[in-house]
């Protein structure tokens, strides 16, 4: 039964939730750390949360008044509303033990011309929502206050360091120069058909000349990231990034855990505790030294042998019988086991009817089947552009690991380059940029090598992720609007999966998976937002 409120009460609640009478509502003008404290105390009273905020948290937030915007502005000596946040969420704290409390409450953080080596490390955290600035939207032609946007790492000095800047403004200077002769190119070799609007048709070749040039730039240049995170998951971030081997990420750890205090001081405690985070920083730090120790100790002299871009390196060959009895699972009374024993005796048109009847008819690639998918899955070891490696590492819910970034792997180079005519100077970039690696890297900074190189260097890394993550990825990344690298490395995954694995049923669930040759990458997708602006404006 819903809670009756006095005047006085529904006024004092008003500032703060959505709704006062309805079963469903939003917590709003609240400071993270209360609203965290609110919820670990609410799982522990049998009062409602409108109740349980009258009676116990009313007057941590200093009244019935909208606290200040933002929430957690303070002076000097820091808010009345920050301390008594602090020590609301220290009671409660206290009272539960409890990290999932730091769940509850999170912050969006900007973090701006961070190189594309930290948008890696700041994009690792699975439970963490991101948004990067686009090479396939954003021209790196501009030189804002006189400098390429590029990112020169602390740990260069002297004769080096100005090696780096020369080698990395020449590089800029190709992509600036061949930007608008790109456009030019792919203006002439795709015209605008008849009827067309030139606005989307621009933006398409526009799009087009950046994806083919992204791959002079060096992986120091810089990006704008977004990122939303809870107060746990910022944590673990900033563990790790305080462990890196990079003064660039070190640096930045320090001035996110500042900001972040400024909004969820009490979620961050021991980040810099000596023997609470400081310990644990410690511990990533030296199990990454020992395991490059014992990795160079065990595997000097071994160099990989020549292979495809896309290697299906592991999978069950009994996957889809899985699958199959993990689908009938919730629609029987069965135990697991036994499901599987029957999925195995089935004949194959079995089988195909139990998914055909899980999978559905899908009508985008949104409408995708159940958890059963997740009982099967695939390893995929890949060695692909750095361009195309930035995309696919986004895919948080899949496990990802990369090599360090290096020019051993040799280069993509895109064929619409040499029918442009800038071959020569595409190659002489990436001849300095190797050159400039292999420098830094026999100077002892291997680690800080990887600046240098430009991202149509390949990268090894793997992908492992079970038959409905897969399914996420592989329709997503091969749309027609898909940059061509990773479209190309999607798609070996999608055949794989068929003719590999052997698992026909699993990949032909995913229909929306596209293996067609497209001119213009973004047109249909520019032409789709035009029409989404004009219904908007109707």
């Amino acid at each position: 039964m819903a809670d009756a409120f006095t005047p006085e009460e529904r006024a004092a609640l008003a500032p703060y939730f959505t709704s006062l009478d309805g079963p469903v509502f939003a917590l709003v003008n609240l400071p993270e750390v209360v609203k965290g404290a609110l919820f670990a105390r609410y799982s522990r009273s049998p009062k409602s949360l409108r109740r349980l905020f009258l009676d116990e948290f009313m007057d941590d937030v200093g009244g019935a008044a909208p606290p200040p915007s933002p929430p957690l502005a303070r002076d000097a000596a820091g808010s009345r509303s920050t301390r008594r946040a602090e020590q609301l969420y220290e009671r409660v704290f206290v009272e539960y033990g409890d990290d999932s409390v730091a769940q509850l409450g999170g912050v969006h953080l900007a973090c701006e011309g961070a190189s594309n080596l930290l948008t890696k490390v700041l994009e690792w955290g699975r439970l963490m929502a991101y948004l990067e600035q686009s090479t396939r939207y954003v021209p790196y032609d501009d030189r804002p206050g006189g400098r390429y946007r590029y990112h020169v790492p602390a740990e260069l000095a002297g004769p080096l360091r100005d090696r780096y800047v020369a080698t990395l403004d020449r590089c800029f200077d190709a992509y600036r120069a061949w930007l608008p002769r790109l456009r030019e190119h792919f203006a002439a070799k795709h015209p605008a058909a008849p009827g067309e609007s030139e606005g989307a048709w621009r933006m398409s070749i526009r799009a087009k000349a950046l994806d083919t040039l992204r791959g002079m730039l060096p992986a120091a240049t810089v990006s704008n990231v977004g990122i939303y995170g809870t107060g746990q998951a910022w944590e673990q971030l900033l563990l790790r990034m305080r462990a890196h081997p990079l003064a660039e990420v070190r640096a930045c750890a320090g001035l996110t855990l500042v900001e972040l205090r400024k909004v969820v001081p009490a979620f961050l405690r021991r980040v810099d505790v000596p023997d609470r985070g400081g310990a644990w920083s410690d511990y990533l730090a030296e199990t990454r030294v020992a395991t490059r120790e014992v990795a160079d100790r065990l595997l000097a002299g071994a160099a990989p042998a020549p292979r495809p871009e896309v290697v299906l390196t592991d999978f069950d060959p009994d996957g889809e019988a899985k699958v199959v009895a993990a689908a009938l699972y919730a629609a029987s009374n069965l135990p697991d086991d036994e499901l599987l024993a029957r999925a195995r005796r089935m004949s194959p048109d079995e089988r195909a009817a139990v998914l055909a009847a899980y999978v559905g008819k899908r009508r985008n690639r949104r409408h995708r089947p159940g958890r059963a998918f997740e009982r099967t899955g695939y390893r995929f070891d890949v060695l692909g552009d750095y361009g195309a490696f930035r995309d696919l590492q986004r895919h948080r819910l899949l496990t990802l690991e990369w090599q360090r970034l290096t020019p051993r792997h040799g280069f993509v180079l895109p064929e619409a380059l040499a029918e442009a005519g800038a071959e020569a100077d595409f190659r002489r970039v990436l001849e300095e940029s190797a050159a400039l690696h292999d420098a830094i890297e026999a100077a002892g900074l291997p680690d800080v090598a990887s600046y240098a190189v430009s991202m149509a260097y390949r990268v090894r890394f793997y992908m492992e992720m079970n038959a409905r993550e897969a399914m996420h990825v592989i329709e997503l990344r091969t749309g027609p609007q898909g940059h061509p690298a990773y479209r190309r490395i999607c798609q070996a995954m999608h055949r794989l999966i068929a003719e590999g694995a052997g698992h026909r049923a699993i990949a032909a669930a995913m229909t929306f998976a596209d293996h067609s040759e497209v001119a213009l990458e973004r047109l249909e997708a520019e032409r789709a937002a035009e029409r989404r602006r004009a219904a908007s404006q109707s």
